[in-house]
């Protein structure tokens, strides 16, 4: 099992990125995911700036799109942390039950039509290029 790491045992570097964290997403709650991340400083960062940025700075992708782009990503990974804390955010940007089960359903196909392509090693159509 993984070391959770704690404000209150956190290094000051860490402790700089949970601060981030609770400011930029207006919140006291640093999940699991950072804290296990927090066992190396330099990964936390990293990821948490990237993270940032990508998934909340500017660009044409509205939030709500950019939540379920990354739970389809995760669905297809086999991330079950992702899949959960992504889909809470995606409900808390206006995801529905019946938009979810649209999602998972192009998932699913996509999945199934990727393997036979793959498996059947087809051609691109020279009108796809």
């Amino acid at each position: 099992m993984t070391n959770l790491i704690e404000y209150e045992s956190a290094s000051d570097e860490v402790r700089a990125v949970y601060d981030d964290i609770r400011t930029t997403r207006q919140t006291e709650y640093i999940n699991n995911f950072w804290k296990a991340l927090a066992n190396h400083p330099p990964t936390l960062r990293r990821t948490w700036e990237t993270l940032k940025e990508v998934m909340g700075g500017e660009g044409d992708i509205d939030p709500l799109t950019r939540e379920l782009i990354y739970i389809a990503v995760s669905v297809t990974n086999g991330c079950e942390y992702c899949i959960a804390s992504h889909t809470a955010a995606a409900r808390a940007k206006g995801l529905t039950e019946k938009v979810r089960g649209e999602l998972l359903a192009i998932v699913a196909t996509a999945n199934s039509t990727n393997r036979l392509a793959t498996g059947y090693q087809i051609p691109v159509d020279e009108q796809f290029r």
